[in-house]
């Protein structure tokens, strides 16, 4: 969408218009004054990987906001920002029902601060679920010791199509463009089980550290797989700023803190265009969501 708003004269208001490449270096130092931790490049693999909108006043941008189309049935949003001395004029709803236009009927999420909250619940979204946020610098990581027959190895080219299989499964989301994205900028690790790959998760730079997920694995005792997958990446990275961001009613959270990554913030999951209670819970019955991209990417 190109549309744009075009100012009166006599009541100067923004323009809306797509966000560009050329708005990454304001989009950042907006993100920043928000206390948001994400790095330019961060801004840019969102935009790569998604559609935003500005908000632009006499050739600033005050504003912004970014969606993901997963497949044409489900989205996201989120990197809604509007500069603290243009709040109360109605700019973050206006981002928002632009990018609503954008996604049509698609069932849509977020995951809202306590701020955001109440604008969209008059925008028709409803609470589903709640996100654990688990970050710091890793103490001194236990090694997860494996069973016989389970292994970890880095993934591969040719095990793509399987990940993205398995994520889309595990998620409810289709993740084909996402995860091929990802992958030209993170690292992944699969675990196998006698051979066949029963999980994995991608490990990139993102904002003061790095960031783990998403993180997809079958369910087992004690979280054992989800943990091997995670704990490849903490071991030797003593002191490194790591972040994990975790669904509800997952029990890794005791042993994330532990590791020196503990739950700094909670946030609640919204949906649009469909019922809260038939998304509330795991998508799947045999992979478990444990880490996501990102709150707004997922």
């Amino acid at each position: 969408m190109n549309a744009a708003s075009r100012p009166d004269a006599s009541n100067p208001s923004p323009i809306y218009r797509s966000l560009t490449s050329a708005d990454i270096a304001t989009a950042h130092e907006m993100s920043l004054a928000v206390s948001w931790p994400h790095r330019p490049e961060d801004w840019q693999f969102a935009l790569d990987t998604g559609t935003g909108f500005v908000a632009e006043l006499n050739g600033v941008v005050i504003g912004t906001a970014i969606c993901w189309k997963h497949g044409p049935e489900r989205a996201s949003l989120g990197l809604v920002i509007v500069s603290d001395a243009y709040q109360g004029r109605g700019i973050g709803r206006k981002l928002m029902q632009m990018m609503l236009e954008e996604l049509g009927s698609r069932v849509t999420f977020l995951h809202a601060t306590p701020a955001g909250q109440p604008l969209y619940e008059t925008l028709g979204f409803s609470v589903c679920g709640m996100l654990n946020q688990y970050q710091g610098r890793v103490t001194g990581p236990n090694p997860v010791a494996l069973p016989d027959g389970l292994s970890l190895r880095e993934a591969q080219p040719a095990d793509v199509a399987q990940l993205t299989a398995m994520a889309t499964r595990a998620t409810g989301l289709e993740r084909d463009a996402m995860l091929a994205q990802l992958f030209k900028v993170a690292a992944g690790v699969v675990l196998e089980r006698d051979g066949a790959i029963i999980g994995f998760s991608v490990f990139r730079r993102f904002g003061r550290g790095y960031v783990i997920g998403p993180v997809i694995a079958t369910e087992a005792a004690n979280d054992l797989h989800a943990k091997a997958l995670i704990g490849h990446w903490l071991t030797g990275r003593e002191n490194e700023y790591i972040r994990v961001d975790v669904p509800d009613a997952l029990s890794v959270g005791d042993w994330l803190t532990a590791q020196g990554l503990p739950c700094v913030d909670s946030v609640v999951k919204m949906v649009r265009n469909a019922p809260a209670d038939a998304h509330r819970g795991a998508p799947d019955s045999d992979l478990r969501w444990y880490g996501l991209i990102s709150q707004a990417m997922f």
